[in-house]
C-alpha cells in the first residue's frame, strides 16, 4: 500500500520538482542553522556581548537599505518568471528590468547612507563599520534569488549560498582573534556575498542564455509599480523585526542590544526551519493552485512547530548558555517569550505568501503586515514618549504586532472562503 502511494506521488513531475526544490532549500536552511551555530558562539566569546551588540545594531540599520533595494522582487519577480518560464524573451525582459532597478536603488541607498553618517554623531563615530556593513546590501541585491525561485531551480541557490556562507565561516575563524576586530565581521560577510553574486550572475547568463537589455523608463516603472505592494509588506516586516534592535540601540547601550540580539537570532533561526517549505510552495501554488495539497502541508507543519516550541521553551536556559558561553538570564527570558509566540507566527507566515499571495489575494498578505507595522510604529512612539523603551516592552510589542498580521490573514481566508475554494 505504502509503495503504491509512493509510486503515485513520484510519478507526478510536479511533485518531483517540489521535492527537489524542497530538498535544495532544506539543505540551504540547514546551512543557515548549522554554520551560525559554529560562528555565532565564537563571535560572542571573542567580541564580547558589547561589541556583538554594536555589530548587530549596524546590521539592523543597514537592513533598511537592503529592503529598499530588494523592493519586494523576491515575490513579484518570482511570480512573473514562474508564469512566463517558457518564454525566454519575457524572462530576459523581467531579469534585465529588475537588475537595472536594483542598481539604481543601490546607488540611491549609498547616497542616503553617506548623508546619514555625515549628519549624525551616532553613526559618524563608527562610520567604517556602517560602510563595511553596506557591502551586505551590494552582494545580496545582485544575487537573483527571485530568478531561480521563479524557474523552480532552487538547487542553484544552495550552491550559491554554500559559496557565500562557506567563505564567511572560514574567514571568521582565520581573521577574527580579538574584540577590537569586530569590523571584520561585516567585511567578511560582504566579500562572501559579492563572490556569490558574481557566480550566480555567471550562471544566469551561461546556463539559461538570458540576454541583458536596457529597459526603457516606462518598463522599469511598470515593474516598480508591480512590486510596490510587496515592498510595503517587506518594509513593514523589517519595521517590527530589524527596527527593534535599532530602536533599542538608540535608547539603550550596546550591552542591552547584545542580550536582545542573542535571543532574537536563536528565535529567528528556529522560525527559519519552515522557510524552505514556504519558498518551495510559493511558485508551485502560484502556478498550480493546489489548495488541498497546501492544507495537508499546513496542518502537518503547525503540529510539528508546536512540538518544537515546547522543547525549546523547556531547554531555553541550556540553549542560551550553549550559544553564549554563559547563563544570560535576560536573553533566556526574552527567548522564552518569543518562542511561545512562534506557535502563531509560523502558521501566519505559511498563510501569507505561500497561500494568500500565491492564489491571487496578495493584498491580505501584504497589507496585513503594513497595518501591523503602522501599529508597531505607534507603539514605539508611545514607548519612546514615556521613556519606556525597554527590552521586555519591545518584545511584547513584537508579539502584539504579529498577532495583528495573523488576525487579518485569517479574516481574508474566511471572507473569500479560500480554504475550500476551487480554482
Amino acid at each position: 500500500m505504502i509503495q503504491k502511494i509512493k509510486n503515485k506521488i513520484f510519478k507526478s513531475k510536479d511533485y518531483k520538482t517540489l521535492l527537489t526544490n524542497f530538498l535544495s532549500l532544506s539543505t540551504l536552511q540547514a546551512l543557515d542553522l548549522f554554520l551560525p551555530l559554529i560562528t555565532f558562539p565564537y563571535l560572542i566569546r571573542v567580541l564580547g556581548v558589547d561589541n556583538f551588540g554594536l555589530v548587530a545594531f549596524a546590521q539592523s540599520f543597514i537592513l533598511y537599505f537592503n529592503v529598499f533595494v530588494d523592493f519586494g522582487f523576491n515575490y513579484s519577480a518570482t511570480r512573473r518568471i514562474s508564469v512566463n518560464r517558457l518564454n525566454t524573451k519575457k524572462v530576459s525582459e523581467i531579469f534585465s528590468s529588475v537588475i537595472q532597478i536594483k542598481l539604481i536603488f543601490l546607488f540611491i541607498s549609498f547616497l542616503i547612507l553617506h548623508l546619514i553618517i555625515c549628519s549624525f554623531e551616532k553613526f559618524s563615530s563608527d562610520s567604517e563599520l556602517y560602510y563595511l556593513t553596506f557591502m551586505y546590501v551590494i552582494g545580496h541585491s545582485l544575487i537573483p534569488t527571485w530568478f531561480f525561485q521563479g524557474l523552480e531551480e532552487m538547487k542553484f541557490l544552495t550552491y550559491i549560498n554554500i559559496i557565500a556562507k562557506g567563505i564567511f565561516t572560514v574567514l571568521i575563524f582565520l581573521l577574527i582573534k580579538e574584540s577590537s576586530m569586530y569590523m571584520f565581521v561585516p567585511l567578511i560577510n560582504g566579500i562572501g556575498l559579492i563572490i556569490a553574486a558574481i557566480f550566480s550572475l555567471f550562471l544566469v547568463f551561461s546556463k539559461y542564455k538570458i540576454e541583458f537589455k536596457f529597459s526603457n523608463f516606462r518598463l522599469l516603472l511598470f515593474y516598480v509599480k508591480d512590486s510596490f505592494d510587496f515592498f510595503l509588506s517587506r518594509l513593514s516586516v523589517s519595521i517590527f523585526n530589524s527596527s527593534n534592535i535599532f530602536v533599542l540601540g538608540l535608547f539603550n547601550n550596546n550591552l542591552i542590544v547584545g542580550y536582545f540580539s542573542i535571543a532574537q537570532k536563536i528565535y529567528n533561526a528556529l522560525k527559519s526551519l519552515f522557510t524552505p517549505v514556504s519558498r518551495t510552495l510559493y511558485p508551485y501554488i502560484s502556478y498550480k493552485k493546489n489548495i488541498q495539497f497546501f492544507k495537508k502541508i499546513f496542518y502537518f507543519l503547525t503540529t510539528f512547530n508546536f512540538i518544537i516550541v515546547c522543547f525549546f521553551w523547556f531547554f531555553a536556559p541550556n540553549v542560551i548558555k550553549l550559544i553564549s558561553g554563559e547563563s544570560l538570564l535576560i536573553s533566556t527570558s526574552i527567548f522564552r517569550i518569543l518562542i511561545i509566540y512562534s506557535i502563531f507566527t509560523v502558521p501566519c507566515s505559511l498563510l501569507g505568501y505561500a497561500f494568500l499571495a500565491a492564489v491571487g489575494y496578495k493584498n491580505f498578505a501584504n497589507y496585513s503586515v503594513v497595518i501591523a507595522s503602522i501599529l508597531h510604529i505607534l507603539g514605539v512612539v508611545i514607548l519612546s514618549s514615556f521613556n519606556l523603551v525597554t527590552i521586555y516592552n519591545i518584545t511584547y510589542l513584537i508579539a502584539f504586532s504579529e498577532s495583528i498580521v495573523l488576525i487579518i490573514r485569517v479574516y481574508g481566508i474566511r471572507k473569500h472562503n479560500l480554504w475550500s475554494k476551487k480554482f
